[in-house]
Parts: C-alpha cells; sequence; structure tokens
C-alpha cells in the first residue's frame, strides 16, 4: 500500500466533502482518514462558544459532515490527531491548522467564490490579518500547500490575479461540477418551472433584502410555476415563512438535490452560488449576482475526470515530484 503512506482528507459542506469522497476513491492504494473542518487557537476557542455556526466550522455543519463520512464507512480521525499524515486533501486554506501546516497539502477549489469587497482588499493587501475574513474571496492566498486544483483556465487566472502562487495551480476541474449533464437523470418530479436557490448571506453577516430579492423573482417568474430550494445553512423557519408570505403557491424545498432542480427548470434564480455553474453548463436561463460572461469564463471545465486529475496531482505531491 504505497510503503503505508497516509492521506488525511479534510472536509467541510456537502459540497466539498462530496467532492473530497470522490477524489478519494482514485486513492484507494493509500491509507485513508476523513475530518470535518476544525480550527485551533482563537477560533477553536470561538466555535466551542457557537459562535462560528454559520461557517464549515460549526457544530451544525460539522455533524452533517461526519454523518456522511460514518454512514460511507469512512474513517474518521477528527482534527487529523493521528498524524502526522503524508499528505493533506483539504477543500480550504482560508484557514490552515497548526497540525498540518508541516505537511504537504494539496487545495481544492470548492466552487464559486466570494466576491472581492472591502474585506477581501484589505486582506489581501495586509498579510498580516486571518485569511478567513474576507470568505472565500481570498481562497489560494495561505500558499500553505504545494498543489491548487482548480476548476478552469479562467479560475487559474482569477486566482494568479489576486496573488496566488501561478507555478502552484493545476487546472484539474473539481469533482461535483464537471459533468452537469448527468444531472438531467434524476427522479425529481417536477419540470418546467422558475427555480430559486438562496444564499445564506444573512447568516454570515453579509446582509440581504430577502423580501426585494423574492419580490424580484416572482416579476422574473410572471406567473409561471416557481421553486424555492434553501441554502442548508439558512434559517429555514424564517426562509420559508418569507417565501409563504411574498410568493404565495411557490413550491419549498429545505432538502434535495439543487443540481437535480436545477437540470429539470427553465430558469435557475440565484445570488453568489456555485450553482450557477450547473444551470449555465446546462443551458437555463440565468440571473445571478455575478454578471453572465464572467461565469462563463470561469466556468469549470466538464472532463468528467476531476477526481482521478486531481488524485494525479495528489501522487505528485506525495512522490515529492514537480507538478504539471
Amino acid at each position: 500500500m504505497n510503503g503505508g503512506k497516509r492521506i488525511l482528507f479534510i472536509c467541510g459542506s456537502m459540497n466539498q466533502t462530496t467532492q473530497m469522497h470522490q477524489i478519494s476513491r482514485q486513492l484507494a492504494d493509500y491509507g485513508q482518514a476523513f475530518t470535518p473542518f476544525y480550527c485551533d487557537g482563537l477560533q477553536e476557542a470561538m466555535r466551542r462558544l457557537k459562535l462560528l455556526e454559520f461557517t464549515i466550522i460549526g457544530a451544525k455543519l460539522a455533524e452533517r459532515c461526519r454523518q456522511y463520512l460514518s454512514a460511507a464507512g469512512l474513517a474518521i480521525d477528527y482534527q487529523g490527531r493521528r498524524g502526522p499524515y503524508d499528505l493533506v486533501v483539504t477543500c480550504s486554506d482560508v484557514f490552515v491548522q497548526r497540525n498540518i501546516r508541516a505537511s504537504r497539502v494539496v487545495l481544492v477549489q470548492e466552487g464559486i467564490t466570494d466576491p472581492e469587497d472591502r474585506t477581501f482588499r484589505l486582506v489581501q493587501r495586509h498579510r498580516s490579518l486571518p485569511l478567513w475574513l474576507a470568505g472565500t474571496a481570498a481562497t489560494g492566498l495561505s500558499d500553505a500547500y504545494r498543489a491548487f486544483c482548480v476548476a478552469s483556465e479562467g479560475y487559474r487566472h482569477l486566482f494568479v490575479g489576486k496573488g496566488a502562487n501561478a507555478e502552484k495551480i493545476v487546472v484539474t476541474g473539481i469533482p461535483n461540477f464537471d459533468h452537469c449533464e448527468r444531472y438531467r437523470d434524476n427522479a425529481f418530479p417536477h419540470r418546467n418551472f422558475v427555480l430559486v436557490c438562496t444564499s445564506p448571506l444573512r447568516e454570515v453577516f453579509r446582509g440581504e433584502d430577502r423580501v426585494d430579492f423574492i419580490r424580484s423573482a416572482v416579476a422574473i417568474a410572471d406567473g409561471r410555476p416557481m421553486i424555492f430550494k434553501f441554502h442548508p445553512n439558512e434559517d429555514m423557519v424564517r426562509a420559508v415563512g418569507e417565501v409563504r408570505q411574498y410568493a404565495p403557491g411557490a413550491l419549498t424545498f429545505t432538502e434535495g438535490s439543487a443540481e437535480e432542480m436545477i437540470a429539470n427548470c427553465d430558469v435557475l434564480i440565484t445570488r453568489y452560488s456555485s450553482t450557477a455553474f450547473v444551470g449555465l453548463a446546462l443551458g437555463k436561463e440565468i440571473h445571478s449576482d455575478f454578471p453572465v460572461d464572467d461565469l462563463r469564463r470561469l466556468m469549470p471545465v466538464q472532463n468528467d475526470s476531476a477526481a482521478e486529475n486531481i488524485a494525479d496531482v495528489c501522487r505528485q505531491v506525495i512522490a515529492d515530484r514537480r507538478i504539471h
């Protein structure tokens, strides 16, 4: 088994976790362990005080990740305590845990990244500030990895422009977005509707006029059937109640595959969400806070081989070979 070499996969949201699982299947000849995302220092103190529940560090998402890993029969090593590992594959570098900083690390892009706002520009100028303040907009800026696997050439240019090391970036595609055609084969019972995929902006303290967003979606729908699919981080009671008040008759889903819903819809309305890429790949009419031309430029490559490509990068890093 490759000389007993071991890999730790640091997971997070369900999107990040399922991507890590897919990559791990291509590396089955190595010893493997998985962990929900974790932190240390001040962030760990904040987590224990329930101040980070809106992030992948929070107890809600960590428990959802743990349940997925357990159900899949995967070995869990919470916080990588049984390390050190020969390789760490992580879903985010906006927080780099102390116990992996001396390890060989491969970073995998999750999906769409947050807009570059004033906080991002502040973090970009002052590298002593923690990257997590800027959210996923700061992805790639830690330089704490041997390789950074990204969705497309467009994203490679974006990350390099932000300050990431171009020599470490590899365009591999990302597993959940490399073959969107697969989502057309589904059992979701509804067809020909306007789908609204929400974002947890209020939960991450970025603010949102949800009533205005719903009213705008209703205007776009113009009498057509509507379905709202809520982000799993949202306050569901509040979110469902708002739709019932301002979009009466619309169906609401707090669970289920957004990708399969997109495959069956006519129109996709979203804000800052990777679901826009699925809609774009499937030729849907898209309304997003990101300009459509930007989405096309950043569109993940549809190669149906992202997990295999990332696994190949991992093998190169473990072997200490130059990535290509």
